[in-house]
């Protein structure tokens, strides 16, 4: 699997100051990942890596794209790009193939006109889903799609179905389409993803023990909004791990031009700067807050909001528990981690009930209180993770 990260501001920021110089960073992870344990290649997401971001408009309102199939630490010209390049909006991800040769060609992100999309995960029963997915493209998006990755053919899925809503996505308005269309457009792609691997015939399941599980942690952006989920096609595991973190600068601790320590200060009530990421960039816990399983983010005037994607796979009950099996044998980890020590299963989910009783009792909804129950090894850092989910949430749109 993969890395990511999103970074949207309202100043622009060096890339070096997300890409290489936080003591987790993005480069940092494509040789030590600490949330992808895959006994296929250890720690690393070395397949390649691809930065994308926005310039000035009078550039036109297309991202620019740098991406390479050297890995991310041993490139030379990502170090020196970074270090003088600025922007609002940036996409950066680490590759770790799963489906797709080494090339330039399958790296993320992929763009059209002023579109952008990355992927951490895989689409289910791939191999047997890939020339239906095709056949309910329009041409212009079949041949439109150039490597070999499941990711590209989802982005195109997306495109053909931003297209059928009735919306170009040639089209570059200036303002972007929004984020209520694109986050329709993402949950209207999500289902057709599962609608194909529902159609697998049982036979084929059978026989070729098919796994139609769907990692799908997708990021999209038009230059304006972003639009990011956390998603598995199923209600019993854990989708893979995204984290979000806000606030209106980020700095390092100190003013040491060898600091690497950054964190995110909140200043005020408001927001200036939103990173999403498949890891921390930091290991300040309490910058970070978990995004649910099977939950769609949205960024817009760096407000950020989260809403549960409601399928056949939601579960509403804020006791339930899912697995993380499946996603640690795929080489990720789940963003819910227990504390160490000898607390069975058992003892677990009765803490959690404990904790949801004595939320709702304080008046929080059931929803909130299902997003707020992640066990960790501090009860400081749990409620203010609780704290900041519950304000985000909160937060009106500001439209």
């Amino acid at each position: 699997m993969c890395r990511f990260l999103v970074y949207k501001g309202s100043d622009e920021i060096l890339l070096s100051k997300l890409i290489l110089d936080p003591t987790h960073s993005i480069l940092k992870q494509s040789f030590d990942s600490r949330l992808r344990l895959d006994t296929r290649r250890g720690q690393n997401n070395a397949d390649g890596f691809g930065i994308g971001f926005y310039t000035d408009l009078k550039l036109g309102s297309a991202p620019c794209l740098f991406t390479s199939t050297i890995p991310a630490w041993n490139c030379t010209n990502l170090q020196r790009i970074a270090s003088k390049t600025a922007s609002r909006l940036i996409f950066g991800h680490v590759r770790a193939t799963t489906e797709g040769s080494l090339s330039e060609d399958n790296c993320h992100p992929f763009t059209h006109g002023s579109l952008m999309w990355m992927h951490n995960g895989g689409l289910g029963g791939w191999k047997h889903i890939k020339r239906r997915l095709g056949s309910l493209l329009a041409d212009k998006w079949y041949l439109g799609v150039k490597g070999g990755t499941d990711s590209e053919w989802a982005f195109a899925l997306f495109l053909n179905t931003l297209e059928q809503s009735g919306h170009d996505p040639s089209a570059c308005p200036p303002g972007g389409f929004g984020p209520t269309v694109l986050r329709e457009v993402m949950k209207k792609t999500i289902a057709q993803i599962n609608e194909l691997t529902d159609s697998i015939p049982q036979s084929i399941l059978q026989n070729e023990d098919v796994d139609t599980r769907s990692l799908l942690n997708f990021a999209v952006t038009d230059g304006h909004s972003v639009i990011c989920t956390r998603y598995i096609s199923s209600s019993k595991d854990e989708a893979a791990s995204l984290y979000y973190s806000s606030g209106t600068q980020w700095v390092t601790r100190t003013s040491s031009p060898d600091d690497r320590q950054y964190q995110m200060d909140r200043k005020d009530k408001g927001g200036d700067i939103v990173l999403v990421a498949s890891e921390p960039l930091t290991f300040e816990r309490e910058n970070w807050v978990n995004v649910p399983t099977n939950s769609i983010l949205t960024i817009h005037h760096q407000t950020v909001m989260v809403h549960p994607i409601l399928d056949k796979y939601y579960e509403g009950d804020p006791y339930h528990i899912r697995s993380s099996a499946f996603v640690q044998e795929k080489g990720l980890i789940t963003n819910e981690k227990t504390s160490s020590g000898s607390q069975s299963p058992a003892s677990i989910d009765g803490i959690r009930k404990t904790t949801a009783q004595s939320l709702f009792a304080g008046g929080l909804s059931p929803d909130l209180v299902r997003r707020s129950l992640t066990p960790v090894s501090s009860r400081e850092s749990r409620l203010t993770s609780q704290l900041q989910t519950a304000r985000h949430l909160a937060s009106p749109p500001r439209y």
